[in-house]
């Protein structure tokens, strides 16, 4: 515990996990600003209305948790890489096993830190995000009777959950990625990169892109109704439905952290 403290203390004052977070709620906002004037200034009435539904809780509740989830698991990924990264450019982890730390402990007590801060970014992400668009709610003339919505409120336990659970493999999967790279940098960047492909094999291959991380993750957000959609001819969207999407994203998620703790524990970083 001692060492998880110690973790949470120095990400606190990380500029990454500042930069992540308000870089997620910056997003967010933007979206609904431009939500907002959509719904102000669309001559369409039938588009009107369908911006004023993106503000009218208690629909708005799942709207802005699925906006922060669609963000943030790319940040996910890139805060794990961010900060596994630093632990070899700065030096740090060869401090602590210079002073007798495992490695294997630290790495994955180091990746514990990432992962309570991650979920502590969604659920502020998501605060904000509510706040955010009540006052554009507001702005619009739409009334905010909904917000105490017992079911919507009752639901949001689970949501967070699994939106939590799904978030920390991406951390998981950024935070090994930038172990093995020994580099900010490298994992960002091949964790972006690996993202981005994830989305577009997808629609080539959807039943073999449906078990890997992101699209696991993804479907363990949504709750996996384990169906797909077909568009010319081709099968797009199909996904795994919730109990296998957990069982993947907990594989992806211990093998990530596995890599990540061999890599460390054979690695050269002594001198």
């Amino acid at each position: 515990m001692r060492l998880l403290r110690a973790n949470l203390r120095k990400l606190r004052r990380r500029p990454a996990t500042w930069v992540t977070f308000l870089l997620l709620v910056a997003l967010h906002a933007l979206i609904v600003f431009f939500i907002v004037v959509g719904a102000r200034v669309a001559a369409d009435p039938q588009a009107a209305l369908a911006a004023r539904q993106f503000l009218t809780f208690p629909t708005a509740y799942e709207l802005v948790i699925g906006m922060v989830i669609g963000i943030g698991g790319l940040l996910a990924v890139t805060y794990g890489a961010a900060i596994a990264g630093s632990e070899w450019t700065w030096g740090t982890l060869k401090t602590a096993v210079a002073r007798g730390e495992s490695r294997t402990r630290y790495t994955l007590l180091g990746y514990g830190a990432v992962a309570i801060c991650t979920f502590l970014g969604l659920v502020g992400a998501f605060v904000v995000g509510v706040l955010v668009s009540a006052a554009g709610a507001l702005v619009v003339g739409v009334r905010l009777d909904g917000m105490g919505d017992v079911d919507a409120l009752l639901r949001l336990p689970e949501q967070f959950a699994r939106a939590g659970f799904a978030m920390a493999m991406n951390a998981a999967f950024g935070f090994a990625i930038a172990t093995v790279a020994r580099s900010q940098l490298a994992g960002i960047g091949v964790g972006i990169g690996l993202f981005f492909a994830e989305e577009v094999a997808g629609i080539f291959a959807p039943h073999v892109i449906k078990l890997f991380p992101f699209s696991a993750s993804g479907a363990v957000v949504s709750g996996g109704g384990g169906g797909s959609m077909m568009v010319g001819g081709t099968e797009l969207g199909a996904t795994l439905d919730a109990n296998t999407a957990i069982l993947v994203t907990a594989a992806w998620l211990v093998g990530s952290l596995l890599i990540a703790c061999l890599w460390t524990e054979r690695a050269e970083i002594s001198g």
